[in-house]
């Protein structure tokens, strides 16, 4: 015989369902980030790399409860454009930016989906945030990310700690590259303070790069290259001129240490990556991007190669030493 089954209870019941029907909704949510970088560098990959790190840390984790759509814009601004149309048209929950053009084609474009940059040098002249805004201020928009911006002069002022008595250095650029134009305004200043001459080499090719270092090495005592990718991409050819000449050879890029540079002191892009993807976490988590202050890379790391020292003529002091996040041996 069938009991009569109260209506409360029947209310009661279908309350219970349909708890257990939104936690479960709520546990297989999937969120769909989209990745747009502007070209492929190891610089770059590390960045998002950093990114993936932060999200899965924070418990957001691919083909758990994130699916990542990746697109690279292949150097080309067209491409950009074309992808920041893509990311709109589709339904995302948020968008990762790496690189200033393709960032400026998303936030151009896309207002309604949270955008999170990284890579970018000068947020402000890139249109990303609202004009005369400083690091660690609200954007009050749905834009909020990481400036990778080169700290020139703490750059600069660390080398002169290892060569105090070197007044004549020389440097590389390409000519046609704005990023190493502004760098190299930078490095003047930093020069003119620091009351240090300073001997620059340009050059439109890679190929240049070697010729521009066999120019310079007997008249300077010290190189410091700024982050250039034109003439990084000859950097073990210049490390001979170095080596050779017994000239040090500081850069801007840590990967460049493990390459045949003394040292150098520069950015963590691992790092970069990471702290973006920290912001990203806090708005899939619920809070709004523009409450969220952009901002720009806090910590440098100093990398040193003992080899390229004995091989370039320089004594390393215990205390410079001591200050190195890491050091090469071989």
């Amino acid at each position: 015989m069938w009991k009569k089954v109260y209506p409360p209870l029947i209310l009661i019941l279908l309350l219970s369902v349909c708890s257990l029907l939104a936690q479960e909704k709520k546990v297989k949510k999937v969120f769909r980030i989209g990745v747009t970088q502007f070209t492929s560098t190891l610089a770059s990959e590390k960045d998002q790399r950093g990114f993936e790190k932060a999200l899965a840390d924070a418990g957001f984790k691919e083909k758990v409860n994130v699916m990542f759509d990746r697109q690279n814009a292949q150097g080309n601004v067209a491409n950009a454009q074309t992808i920041a149309q893509k990311f709109l048209s589709e339904k995302f929950d948020l968008i990762h930016t790496i690189g200033s053009p393709n960032s400026r084609a998303a936030v151009k474009l896309i207002e309604d989906v949270p955008v999170v940059f990284s890579f970018v040098t000068n947020p402000v002249e890139a249109g990303l945030v609202p004009k005369k805004s400083l690091p660690g201020t609200k954007t009050g928009t749905n834009v909020t990310g990481v400036s990778h911006r080169w700290p020139v002069s703490l750059q600069f002022e660390m080398y002169t700690q290892f060569l105090p008595k070197a007044k004549k250095w020389g440097t590389i650029y390409h000519q046609g590259d704005p990023h190493s134009l502004g760098l190299i305004k930078e490095m003047r200043e930093s020069a003119k303070r620091l009351g240090i001459e300073l001997m620059e080499a340009v050059i439109s090719s890679g190929e240049e790069a070697t010729q521009a270092a066999s120019f310079l090495v007997g008249k300077v005592q010290a190189f410091h290259i700024i982050y250039d990718d034109t003439v990084l991409s000859s950097l073990e050819a210049i490390v001979k001129i170095c080596n050779e000449k017994k000239v040090p050879l500081f850069t801007s890029d840590l990967e460049s240490v493990s390459r045949g540079a003394f040292a150098a002191y520069g950015l963590n892009f691992f790092t970069i990556g990471y702290s973006a993807g920290k912001r990203a976490a806090r708005i899939l988590k619920g809070e709004n991007p523009g409450d969220i202050p952009w901002g720009r890379i806090e910590k440098l790391n100093l990398v040193v190669n003992e080899k390229a020292a004995r091989a370039q003529g320089m004594i390393l002091s215990p205390e410079l030493l001591k200050r190195a996040d890491k050091i090469i041996t071989q």
